[in-house]
């Protein structure tokens, strides 16, 4: 028999295939399992994802992820309640196969479907590890394709975004610089790891969208590009003088403008909206400096940050479990079993 209180979470917005079962309680919501089986070592060569690649692979590993899940769990297909997954934004090949996935599995287990957003569950899975979320919550959710700065009234209902990026995101810019500097992809990690041996003070690199001229207009955006270029004329003016790039420091001080950035415009937006709970998501979230600099701030500001591990911070399936979980705790209705994906699916639109 179905248990209502039993989520089946799909994730397929890019590379990585991401089954999760999620338990609603009084007052929490208890994560089961989180399968993920990930195609990225086959886009490596490539230096970027490729999407009808990313979406073969998660044709391939769609049932066996979905089997696993379910006997790490020890549940019974038959007991899941419903069966949220991601709805956008995302790459539509890949969406489309999770969308076509779990359309089956609720027709089949005759169960709600929600369509949900990936961008927003990159915040509510938080929820899994430090409890539901207070009244009003910041977020701010950080990954290869998104900087995005979003108040939260309530994660399943009311999410206004304030801000995002209007070029290249935090990952992307950190991809971009890692291809510059010679590394292999994806350049976050590698980047990371350099930056934590070298000087963050040893080369100013630009702040982007933070002069007085551009606060009016844009204090909760954000903006890589010129960074990333920056750094492109700084190391190709070393290379024309002959000279050799350090690459720690080179690493450390790119990482430290963009984490600078990142969160001295997160804490003045929770200032100005009076929010006393900042929470931080997605792939970029794993960065040292970034959580560093991020609990530092927020303790000198009175704000507590709540960061999930970084198991969680990639993209999966708890993300999809916990949103959907979040929807189906406050009663909303299902989507409609012939819900469209959207790449481009708003920040604002929590469900389909």
């Amino acid at each position: 028999m179905p248990d209502a209180s039993l989520v089946l979470g799909i994730e397929t917005s890019c590379d990585e295939t991401g089954v999760a079962l999620a338990r609603i309680h009084d007052d929490r919501t208890e994560l089961l399992v989180d399968a993920v089986a990930s195609s990225v070592d086959e886009h490596a060569r490539f230096g970027g994802i490729i999407p009808e690649i990313a979406s073969r692979a998660h044709l391939e590993a769609m049932v066996p992820t979905i089997q696993r899940a379910l006997a790490e769990a020890d549940v019974d297909l038959g007991q899941v309640g419903a069966v949220a997954v991601t709805a956008g934004p995302g790459l539509v090949g890949p969406l489309t196969v999770g969308a076509a996935a779990a359309k089956a599995l609720a027709v089949g287990l005759g169960v709600p479907l929600h369509g949900v957003n990936h961008v927003i569950g990159h915040a509510a899975v938080d929820e899994l590890v430090h409890g539901l979320f207070p009244e009003r919550v910041m977020a701010l959710v950080v990954s290869g394709g998104h900087s995005s700065l979003l108040l939260v009234d309530d994660v399943a209902t009311d999410v206004t975004e304030l801000g995002h990026t209007l070029d290249d995101a935090a990952g992307e810019a950190f991809d971009k610089v890692g291809r510059l500097l010679g590394l292999p992809y994806p350049g976050g990690p590698h980047i990371d790891r350099l930056a934590r041996e070298g000087d963050p003070e040893a080369i100013r690199f630009p702040r982007g969208l933070t002069a007085a001229k551009d606060q009016a207009r844009h204090a909760d955006d954000f903006s890589f590009s010129g960074l990333k270029t920056a750094v492109a004329r700084w190391v190709e003016a070393r290379q024309d003088a002959g000279q050799e790039i350090p690459l720690h420091d080179v690493a450390a001080s790119f990482a430290a403008a963009v984490a600078d950035v990142l969160t001295a415009k997160t804490i003045a937006a929770c200032r100005r909206h009076e929010v006393d709970t900042l929470v931080i998501g997605g792939g970029f979230s794993a960065n040292s400096q970034l959580r560093e600099l991020a609990a530092q701030r927020c303790a000198e500001a009175g704000i507590t940050v709540r960061i999930p591990p970084i198991r969680y911070c990639t993209d999966n399936g708890a993300m999809i479990a916990a949103l959907g979980a979040a929807v189906v705790r406050r009663g909303l209705p299902a989507s409609p079993l012939d819900l469209a994906v959207d790449s481009s699916m708003p920040l604002t639109q929590v469900t389909v």
